[in-house]
């Protein structure tokens, strides 16, 4: 077999296994869902876009739940009530610069969801219309973790990072003309950000972030149980 899937993640980690499509065959994220599915097995797939998915056989796509603009899937089995066993132990709202950010943003949103989460949406609100992003400050105060997506020059996590409180996790997203560079230029503006304490992922890298957040909301609910 050329892929093993790690069941076990959950107890060394807290986090779910999870399967990575992009640069898999159809044939083998087929394989992967139905010994999923035959182990009755919760699972959730990433970077599986509509071309992929619709490659894959009729079987596996009527067990998945799947998501376009996220390209994701969720396939349900067993572990969904232990994996839900932390939902309204924190809010996160996910902030996108554009609307162009959307698609990272609702993989984080969708990972959230399979963690047992949620998510708020709140976008379009760069730095190139300010007084977008000043409107949403009081409500943001709600938010026990906030996860921020921005392209070009990646300006909107620091931003932040100077008018709230809450864990800023930054995600630079890849859109964006010429010396942006497909997200590089984001992501060294946020690693160089000049507010102190801010978590950067990968570019586009939606489901980290959201993995982040997640740990960190585990860490809130502990504290308040005990």
């Amino acid at each position: 077999m050329d892929f093993k899937m790690d069941w076990e993640r959950p107890e060394r980690t807290g986090l779910p296994e999870a399967v990575f499509c992009l640069n898999k065959s159809a044939d083998m994220i087929d394989r992967i869902i139905l010994s999923a599915k035959s182990a009755d097995r919760r699972l959730f797939l990433t970077r599986l876009t509509p071309l992929t998915f619709s490659q894959l056989s009729e079987k596996s796509r009527n067990h998945l739940e799947y998501h376009n603009l996220s390209a994701t899937a969720l396939l349900p089995g067993k572990g969904e009530s232990d994996a839900s066993a932390l939902a309204g132990c924190g809010s996160v709202a996910l902030l996108t610069g554009g609307s162009a950010d959307l698609p990272w943003a609702w993989e984080a949103k969708r990972t959230l969801q399979f963690l047992g989460a949620d998510g708020d949406i709140i976008a379009d609100i760069g730095v190139a219309g300010l007084w977008r992003l000043l409107e949403q400050l009081p409500g943001l105060k709600a938010y026990d973790v906030l996860i921020v997506f921005a392209g070009l020059e990646g300006t909107l996590p620091t931003v932040l990072g100077g008018l709230v409180p809450q864990p800023i996790i930054a995600v630079p997203v890849s859109g964006g003309y010429g010396v942006s560079n497909e997200g590089t230029t984001a992501l060294h503006s946020m690693l160089s950000s000049c507010a102190p304490g801010i978590s950067v992922v990968n570019i586009d890298n939606g489901f980290g972030a959201a993995c982040a957040a997640w740990r960190i909301l585990r860490q809130l609910s502990n504290r308040r149980q005990g």
